[in-house]
């Protein structure tokens, strides 16, 4: 089966590059997927191509119009998920890359300037999801995480997907930390165990320094005077 990943922005430059290269191009190479980048501005209707207009009730910033969402969605033929990259929505995780790799059809719509018409997130897009709580000046990049995290999961994507299923997140921690040679560096030393050829004790040591990492790194506080993101649609 070949995932359909659809794109809606109004700079479709910003993928050429990146989906021509490593994993994403093998996984196309491969036939598992197949990119459709659209450009925003075609779907305007005046001579100057506007995609955004200033908010109802004022205030700063310009806001993206609904039309041009719709009309592209429509064009496109696009089903569910139907994801806007946004501050506002649930945070992505691999289970989400897991979800969409199983799929069809992903379908990522590309915000920009202070915000995303609210009927965009209500009515058109199926999900909102935030790559984090920080505000880019666009959802490309957060879009470009999405394609990455899910069609590395693809089959011909990478040439050992067994790989995939030993990183971090992939049974829901933290992956143990990785070592190669040489077994001595400037005086730092890999860990006996990786040394001593008993994989039980190897397959142990992993499980226990991937939950270690897991309790340290992920129930940290957030630092102190900072806040998650909010209203901004960019993640």
């Amino acid at each position: 089966m070949t995932l359909r990943i659809n794109i809606v922005t109004i700079f479709p430059q910003f993928f050429a590059a990146p989906l021509a290269l490593s994993i994403p191009a093998r996984a196309a190479a491969a036939g598992s997927v197949e990119y459709h980048v659209a450009d925003l501005r075609d779907f305007t209707h005046d001579r100057h191509r506007t995609v955004d207009d200033a908010p109802f009730g004022g205030g700063p910033g310009m806001v993206m119009k609904p039309e041009p969402f719709f009309e592209a969605v429509e064009a496109l033929g696009a089903q569910a998920p139907i994801v806007l990259a946004s501050a506002r929505g649930r945070q992505f995780v691999q289970a989400d890359a897991v979800r969409y790799a199983a799929g069809s059809q992903l379908t990522l719509l590309c915000g920009h300037y202070k915000d995303v018409d609210q009927r965009v997130a209500d009515h058109l897009a199926t999900e909102q999801i935030s790559v984090g709580d920080f505000v880019l000046s666009g959802g490309e990049p957060a879009a470009l995480i999405i394609v990455d995290a899910t069609v590395r999961l693809l089959d011909g994507a990478m040439s050992d997907l067994d790989s995939a299923r030993t990183d971090s997140f992939w049974a829901g921690g933290l992956s143990a930390p990785s070592y190669t040679r040489p077994a001595s560096y400037r005086g730092f030393d890999v860990p006996d165990v990786l040394l001593s050829g008993d994989h039980k004790r190897i397959a142990e040591w992993r499980a226990a320094e991937g939950a270690r990492l897991t309790r340290r790194l992920r129930t940290r506080e957030q630092p102190e005077g900072t806040t998650p993101a909010g209203g901004d649609v960019i993640p």
